[in-house]
């Protein structure tokens, strides 16, 4: 199993080789591929040293399957060639996802949809995975009407530039910006940039991705997401209209079973959901589970999950792993 990393010195890219280590992908050769200013470049895997390729010189090594992070305009040009070589590319960019060619995929909810056929797959924006990790046991137990969803994103989301400039911000240090604005102590209600329509493309992304992942276009979604000044997870207030009522304790245990959903709901103890816990770990956490006391069969809950990890690397890999366990590559 002869496995690509394509962003391999980026930040998701990195956490990429953590998760291929320590969840024992059985990877026989990685090969760690980068732009041509980091070529030749060291990296460690499993306590073996490898030498960061071009992807010129990638696309030619017979590769199985490689994983791509390194932005939309790279996987656009270049996961056509690796697929037309034989690769099975699974593409951490916005560029494939809408795609009506391309499989949208989340393994938990739809990775029945994967086949041998499927060369280049999509790996959904990090504020969608744990959006409809959250939202599908439920969707299918009572039906979806209509969802409302407020993100709260950290820095990490936008790159090492976001995180040097809240850490510079901290520390008093004048630095480059990656943003408009200070982040520390502030809140930008402005992730990625703004459409036509007034929205921007993390808000679009969040109304059009679960509807593809979940194979319904029935229900309704709105979004406003917000960055705030946290070094790595993301969180969501979920506000979401059932066309069926619920019981919720019955809703507790539907997320409770769900492979890769934890419930930490808890007012006596102040248990509930936050960054900083979730911080690398792979699962997505749900709680301040209660009705919406407004709207009959309205439901809130708070979600949150680490955006590096289920919200990129460990998603991507998740995929390659149900590729393999079902032979599609």
């Amino acid at each position: 199993m002869r496995v690509a990393v394509v962003g391999a010195t980026g930040m998701v890219g990195t956490v990429m080789l953590k998760v291929l280590e320590e969840r024992n992908f059985p990877v026989t050769e990685l090969i760690p591929v980068a732009s041509k200013r980091s070529a030749g470049k060291k990296l460690s895997f499993k306590g073996k040293e490898y030498t960061v390729v071009t992807l010129e010189d990638a696309v030619k090594m017979n590769v199985d399957i490689a994983l791509f992070s390194a932005g939309g305009d790279t996987s656009l040009e270049w996961a056509p060639k690796f697929a037309e070589a034989g690769t099975t590319v699974i593409d951490n960019s916005s560029a494939w996802r809408m795609d009506a060619t391309k499989k949208l995929v989340v393994p938990e909810i739809n990775g029945d949809v994967l086949t041998k056929q499927d060369k280049i797959i999509a790996n959904p924006n990090c504020s969608t995975i744990q959006l409809v990790m959250a939202l599908s046991p439920l969707h299918d137990a009572y039906k979806m009407k209509r969802l409302v969803v407020s993100t709260y994103q950290s820095v990490s989301g936008t790159g090492v530039k976001a995180v040097q400039q809240l850490d510079n911000e901290e520390a008093g240090i004048e630095g480059e910006m990656a943003y408009p604005h200070p982040i520390g102590r502030n809140a930008l209600p402005h992730c990625d940039v703004f459409l036509e329509n007034g929205y921007t493309k993390e808000e679009m992304k969040l109304v059009k991705e679960p509807k593809k992942i979940l194979r319904d276009d029935s229900f309704s979604v709105t979004a406003t997401a917000v960055r705030i000044p946290t070094s790595g997870g993301h969180s969501e207030a979920v506000n979401v209209q059932f066309e069926n009522d619920f019981d919720l304790e019955d809703v507790r245990k539907l997320l409770n079973d769900f492979p890769g959903v934890v419930v930490q709901d808890n007012l006596e103890t102040n248990t509930y959901p936050m960054p900083i816990y979730a911080h690398d770990k792979d699962d997505v956490f749900v709680g301040r589970i209660r009705r919406d006391e407004s709207q009959a069969k309205t439901l809130n809950m708070w979600v949150v999950s680490d955006n590096l990890r289920k919200g990129a690397a460990t998603n991507t890999i998740q995929i390659a792993e149900y590729l393999v366990e079902k032979e599609l590559v």
